[in-house]
Order: structure tokens, then sequence, then C-alpha cells
């Protein structure tokens, strides 16, 4: 539920205790609004450890091929050196011919090694990545509604789309190739050293110069794009939440103030993405300058001592060769650093999300509902406040039971408290102070899969997903027979408009079913709660959006329904109410009238009122 119905459903009264729910508000504040601070900049990646030796054979495989491509590589400056020094002349064409046919079998397994490294670093990335997605969603979805009340559903699909591809280019390409780079600068610098120790001297000057700005920028880069991500998110949910109100955004004319606004996000997302690229840039800039001014400088040097004699020729390009390598292996580690620095801020996003604790969660040792479900009810002086209005109370005092199939209606003016009764019973949240009970368990010492499991919901906002019709009401009770779903269907007498759809029961209703009218998607909801058969049944204005024939076929097949459960419902209108058992009249968030109809309006209090409204139109 979102804020705004938070809001319109909370009523006055004393602020309760602050409870574990605004400890959960304040974290996803701290979290999703403000970059976490890391010392090391990389450290966020090494929570990607547990991915990784979920493969570790083929990370294996994937390290060998690497080594094994750096090995060759390093081979070919000797080979070059004995063919300068000994292979220019008579008698050695010979030998030049041998160390061609070698240099091609040396090539072969260079090929060879690389594209086995290519192909398994590139799979280990996108099963890792897989594997990511698929644990943040299951975390999200498992989350409290607390948690929804404060993060935006925008930015968490970025964080599951945007943040995910960085990651995955960083654990599939770069990694590779900074392994690599790695691996060829630490080997020719190994065989530099063998080679010329007194020329290594002056490279190992300049790898200072190197490293220093390597870090410095590292840590401006990675700042830098985590601007880049977080802006991107702010323009992706700006766009996700006017999409999925885009008829409301046309009937207000609103295109060109949308479009402005949004324009202003994609530009603000640009200059960031710009200023990570140019400190990139920057950075590549500054260590290849460096790397190759000295590979020139220490040609220089090596030219004169080849002309003094300390040095053969061969033997120079052999060094310098691998002063090239060590270079190039630096070069591109500064290109490479970038993108792993962006996807160690895109990994620092992620692990926020799979860092939140929900504050509903099953005990550690649950207690079991009994068996067979019954559905009685109770509310032993509940009172609850919204995470985010926590000095209002929603309820105040609420103290109600409701026996085994029991018709119990909940009345009263917007605001009052009637929704957030379900929501509590549901245990989307706990209450301040009080107990609820389902069969005589408090369903806080219960796993609220197994109380939710004995409850069907019709909400007042019927949700229809982008998916077939009968997928959207098996989504009730996921085991269900084709024949059973399309039972529930006539009961809820959303056959007949069904069967009219292209495809029947497989036509696709559309995002939010937006093929349907308001009261075809009460009907689907419906559906999918008669498909559920729990033994408690929450109808939530359940038949406000159907005209007045609809409503005479629903309400028959709801009255058909309720006579075998135990039955709340919340009405505005009162028609609908007037064959339950017992009416309770709320206000501001406390029981303040309860009895038949007949009783109320005897009594001429508020629900007198109510219905004075609605029935005499006055």
């Amino acid at each position: 539920m979102s804020t705004a119905e938070q809001l319109e459903d909370t009523g006055g009264g004393a602020p309760p205790r602050r409870d574990t729910l605004l400890e959960e508000e304040a974290f996803i504040e701290t979290q999703l609004t403000h970059p976490a601070k890391s010392g090391a900049k990389l450290r966020p990646l090494l929570a990607l450890a547990p991915y990784v030796a979920r493969y570790r054979g083929r990370a294996m495989l994937a390290f060998v091929s690497l080594t094994i491509a750096a090995i060759t590589t390093l081979v070919v400056p000797v080979a070059v050196r004995r063919m300068i020094d000994f292979g220019f002349s008579p008698e050695g064409i010979a030998m030049i011919n041998s160390y061609f046919s070698v240099m091609i079998a040396v090539v072969a397994t260079l090929a060879g090694a690389s594209a086995s490294r290519y192909y398994l670093v590139m799979t280990i990335g996108e099963r890792i990545v897989a594997d990511l997605r698929r644990d943040v969603f299951a975390h999200l979805i498992s989350l409290s509604p607390a948690f929804f009340d404060s993060a935006r559903s925008g930015e968490l699909v970025s964080r599951l789309t945007a943040d995910t591809t960085q990651i995955k280019s960083a654990v599939g390409a770069s990694v590779s190739i900074a392994l690599r780079n790695l691996m060829l600068f630490f080997g020719a610098t190994t065989m530099m050293v063998i080679t010329s120790p007194r020329l290594s001297g002056f490279v190992l000057l300049a790898i200072p110069v190197i490293v220093i700005p390597l870090v410095a920028f590292g840590r401006w880069v990675r700042r830098l794009s985590r601007n880049a991500q977080d802006t991107l998110a702010d323009a992706t949910s700006y766009a996700s939440e006017l999409l999925g109100a885009i008829r409301t955004v046309q009937a207000f004319t609103s295109e060109q103030l949308a479009n402005a606004r949004f324009g202003g996000n994609v530009e603000q997302a640009y200059e960031a993405a710009r200023s990570s690229t140019r400190a990139r840039a920057v950075l590549t800039f500054i260590i290849i300058f460096i790397v190759f001014s000295s590979v020139v400088a220490i040609l220089w040097v090596g030219s004169h001592d080849v002309l003094s004699g300390s040095i053969s020729p061969g033997r120079l390009g052999q060094f310098v060769l691998y002063a090239a390598f060590a270079a190039t292996g630096l070069g591109q580690l500064s290109e490479v650093w970038g993108e792993v620095s962006a996807a160690s801020g895109a990994a620092e996003r992620l692990f926020e999300i799979l860092r939140v604790k929900s504050q509903i969660t099953a005990p550690p040792s649950p207690l079991v509902l009994p068996a067979p479900p019954r559905g009685d009810v109770g509310f032993d002086n509940v009172s609850f406040a919204y995470p985010a209005r926590p000095d209002v109370l929603a309820i105040d005092g609420v103290s109600l039971s409701v026996k085994a199939g029991e018709k119990v209606a909940i009345v009263g003016p917007s605001g009052a408290g009637k929704s957030t009764l379900f929501h509590l019973l549901l245990r989307f949240y706990d209450p301040a102070s009080g107990a609820i009970s389902l069969d005589g368990v408090p369903i806080k010492s219960a796993d609220p899969v197994d109380v939710r499991a004995r409850i069907a919901l019709v909400p007042q906002d019927s949700v229809v997903f982008a998916a077939s019709a009968r997928e959207n009401i098996r989504f009730g009770r996921p085991d269900a027979s084709d024949a059973e779903v399309e039972r529930a269907a006539d009961l809820a007498h959303a056959s007949e408009f069904l069967r009219r759809l292209s495809g029947g029961f497989e036509a696709q209703l559309g995002e939010r079913g937006v093929t349907l009218s308001g009261g075809q998607r009460q009907r689907i909801a419906i559906a999918r709660a008669i498909l559920r058969d729990a033994p408690l049944l929450l109808l939530d204005e359940a038949t406000s959006a159907l005209d007045a024939e609809s409503e005479t076929l629903v309400q028959t097949a709801l009255e058909e329904l309720m006579r075998h459960r135990t039955t709340l419902v919340i009405a505005h209108r009162l028609a609908t109410v007037l064959s339950c058992d017992r009416i309770m009249v709320m206000d501001q968030g406390k029981i303040v009238e309860q009895g038949t109809h007949a009783s109320l309006v005897a009594a001429n209090g508020l629900y007198a009122r109510l219905a004075r409204l609605q029935f005499e139109g006055i």
C-alpha cells in the first residue's frame, strides 16, 4: 500500500511506542537514499565471492586458460631474441625455420587458451548475474510492506536491471582482462629483471608514478559512477511511474510537463555519466602517457648500451617487448579499473537491498495453526500507527472477536482504519500493542505464510497482472486445474466476458488489466479469492466498481461463498452489509458502535447518520 493510501486510512489518537517498523524505515532511508561509505573501493565486489564459489570448477578452468595464454605470450620475446642474436646468418636458416614452427604452435595455443578463457568467464558472468537477479528479486518480495512504503519501485527495477548489467560487464569481461593484464605485467616484469637488471631498475622507478594516480583516480571514478547509477535510477523510477499512469497523464494533458521533468532527469543522468567517463578518460591518458614515456626512455638508455656493447641487440629487443607487455598491461588495467570501480558501485547498491531485513518474519519456532482450519479471528486491544505517521494512530485500542462462519461488516468514514485491520490480520505490519489471533493462535507466533494461506482477499483496488486471464485467476491457487479455474470464474460471473475475449481464458489482459473495465477487474479478483477456498474471506469494497446488474450477480456468488466461511466485509455502500450477522462501526481508529442494521439505526449514532445519507439522500 502506498503512503498516500496509508494517510487516507489513518485516524487520530495518542502516539504509540516506536516499534521495529520504524527501525526498518530508518534503515531503508539510510541505505537506499544515501550512498554507503566504504573505505575500500572494491570491497563491495567481495560480496560476489559466494556466487563465484558456486561455479569454482568453471572458474578454475578459466584461470588455467588465462595462465596458459599469459605464459605463451611471454614466450614470444625469448624467441625474438634468439632469432635476432643467432638467426641472421647463413647457418641460422635452419634455426629460424624451427623457431617459426614453434611460434605457430605458440600462437595456436594462445588462440585456443584465449577463446576458452573468454567463453568461460563470460558464461560465469552471465550465470552469476542471473543468480544475483533472482536472489535480489526473491529478497524484495519477501520484505514487509513498510519497506515499499518508503522505497520507489522504479529505482528497485533499475537496480535489478542496470546495476546487474554493470556487474555482468565487470565479472565477465573486465575482471578477466584485469587478471590477464596483471599476469602479463608481473610476468613481463619478472622477465625484464632476468633479461637486464640495470634497465629494470629504471622501470621499477616509474611504477610508483603509475600506481599512485591509478589508486587516487580510481576512487574518484567510483564515486562518479555511483552518482551516475543513482541518477539513472531516479530517471527510471519517474518513467516507470508515469507510464503506469499514462491515462491520467493524457487526461490532464500533462505530456509536456512529464516530458520536461523526465528530460531534466535524463540530462542529469547524462551529465553524471559524462563526468564519470571524463574521469576515466583522464585516468587512461595519465597512465598510458606515463607508461609509454617510460618505455621510450628505457629504449633510449638501452640503445646506448647496445652501442657500448654491454647488451646484445636481441636481448634489448627482448627487454623492450617485455617492457611493452608490462606497459600495455598497466595501460589497459587503467581502462578496466574504471569498469571495475563502476561495477563495485553497482554491487554496493544491490547488496544494500540484500542487507535490508524484513521485520515481518516467522519466529524461530513458529506455532502450528490447528487443523482443520476454522476461521476464528480475535483482536485484543490492538493499537497501530503507520511508519510514515508514527505519531498518529490508525488503530486505537480495537478489540474484536469473530467466530467461525460468522459474517461481520466493518463500516465507517474514510480514514477510520477499516483497511488497516485487514493489513494487520494479514500481518503486513505488526501492531504497536495488543495481539491478533487466528484460530486461537497469535499470528505473531505463527509463520506468516501459514497465516496468509488461510485467508482469501478481495482488495479495493483489484490487481490484474500482465498475463492471461487463466493465469490471473490461478494466482489464487497455483496448483488449481483448468476446470477449477473456470468454475471460480463462473461463480464470480466473469466467464461471460472472458469467453468473449479473443482467446477466451488464454487472452492476455495487459499490464494492470488495462484491457478490462473496473468491474471486470474486480470480478477477476473475486474469482481468484473463490479459487483460493480459504476459511477466512476478507472483502474490501469487493463490489464497489460494479454496475447494478453485475453487483447483483456477484453479490449472489459472494453470499454463496460466505455461507461456508468466516467473512469480514468492508463497505461504504451499506446495502451490501445488510445480510451480515454483525456490523462494526469505526471512526478515528476505534470501534464506536456495533450491532445489526436495525439496532444501529435505532441507536441514532454514526451508522444511522451514514444510513440516512445513503438511503434517504440527505
